[in-house]
């Protein structure tokens, strides 16, 4: 190919660039003056519990809410047994008497259970959850049901490359939403990342701090082009592992990666080896990519080594929902204003309302190995659980948990 060629070809993506910066900045211009502008009210009063109607079905008593109440099968009454002492060992003549003590692992879930509509689905018993490691039933430990106060860091992509002004426009506006949602109890810290990750706000429950964090964020004003997203989420649960509690981290990010130290193998066992941090991710850029491939310029949102722009995409999609689904989290791939709104009300709604559920493996080897989990619904035959709303209609349900843990690995 001759040098003018490439210069052409060079300028033809250079002008479409333009003109897709232009499609997607304008919109932005008239609504960033609204979105600061509601970052900064007030939050407003949470509506009150939906009463149960006077019509509800009689076995019902099981879960109600937003989606009225809903009928399970009662559990047969049993008596509890009696406690019986534990008889004392005989004592073997020679030896004196010794006690010991065994220390077992405790593993700790959050699990939500969601309507087809994504609403919580609250007040299910203890008799109706059944956890399964690697198979194996185990028998829980303790259980309730919570509505606390959050934990979490929002990990935003924020970088200066050839399509950064609808990317950034999104992150941005996440960000801002997502602010709106918290409350004075909640501890919130915020790192955006480019080449690097960079600690724009420590954790703080002033909101006022995180909403100062986020006006940083201007865009055209990254430094630099690349887009490490592996080494900034290896790093953010790194930072994690020493606060106490569940955790949650907020990635917001097209998922490509530019070329980060850790690979995605890495990055996923660092995942996998993490405790107590599920990952929610919100896809930026989704608008723009359909727009681009429905006018044949999707190739011009890839570097020129790249033949398949589409693929590039769909991969950073897949690893992104993998990571998400690895740790109970949710992937979102909002396409306007108003689904970035529905997609952190979602989170918030998901990870305030949750069961927590514990139990002692019955594997109590320290080996390392990863453990899978399942947590499933089922009456007291054993089989699926089936729950109707008040007309009587089964009520479709997903369990988000997350897909297991690393063992410990014992100390020689």
């Amino acid at each position: 190919m001759s040098p003018l060629n490439i210069a052409i070809i060079l300028r033809s993506r250079i002008v479409a660039r333009f003109l897709l910066v232009l499609l997607f900045a304008v919109p932005w211009a008239m609504t960033s003056t609204g979105l600061m502008a509601q970052s900064q009210s007030s939050q407003q009063p949470a509506p009150s519990a939906t009463p149960t109607p006077a019509n509800a079905p009689a076995e019902a008593g099981g879960p109600t809410g937003d989606i009225g109440p809903i009928a399970v099968p009662k559990k047969k009454e049993e008596e509890p047994k009696k406690d019986e002492a534990p008889k004392a060992p005989k004592k073997t003549e020679g030896m004196d008497n010794f006690s010991m003590r065994v220390s077992s692992q405790l593993v700790t879930l959050d699990v939500g259970v969601l309507s087809k509509e994504g609403t919580f689905i609250p007040n299910l018993k203890k008799e109706y959850f059944r956890v399964l490691e690697d198979n194996v039933p185990q028998t829980i430990a303790s259980f309730s049901q919570i509505q606390a106060p959050i934990t979490a860091v929002m990990l935003v992509e924020f970088s200066n490359n050839q399509y950064f002004y609808s990317f950034q426009i999104d992150s941005i506006r996440s960000s801002y939403v997502f602010a709106q949602t918290l409350k004075k109890d909640d501890w919130i810290a915020m790192i955006s990342f480019d080449l690097k990750p960079h600690l724009l706000q420590d954790f703080t429950q002033d909101k006022g701090a995180l909403v100062g964090a986020i006006r940083s964020l201007q865009p055209g004003m990254a430094m630099s082009q690349e887009t490490n997203v592996f080494d900034a989420l290896y790093d953010t649960l790194d930072r994690l592992e020493n606060v106490e509690g569940r955790k949650y981290i907020i990635l917001v990010t097209s998922g490509r990666d530019s070329f980060s130290k850790h690979t995605l193998d890495q990055t996923l066992k660092k995942v996998q080896a993490s405790h107590d941090i599920a990952i929610y991710v919100i896809s930026t850029g989704q608008a723009l990519r359909n727009y681009a491939e429905s006018h044949g310029f999707l190739g011009y949102l890839c570097s020129v080594n790249e033949l398949a722009c589409n693929m590039t995409f769909l991969q950073a999609d897949n690893q992104m929902k993998t990571i998400a689904k690895m740790t109970g989290g949710k992937f979102y791939a909002p396409l306007f204003e108003a689904s970035f709104k529905d997609a952190v009300l979602d989170i918030g709604q998901t990870i305030r309302n949750q069961y927590a559920i514990s139990y002692h493996p019955t594997n109590t080897a320290q080996d390392g190995t990863f453990r899978k989990i399942k947590v499933e619904l089922v009456d007291e035959s054993g089989k699926p659980l089936k729950m109707k709303d008040q007309k009587g209609k089964d009520v479709k349900y997903q369990i988000v948990a997350r897909e297991g843990y690393k063992a410990k690995q014992q100390v020689e």
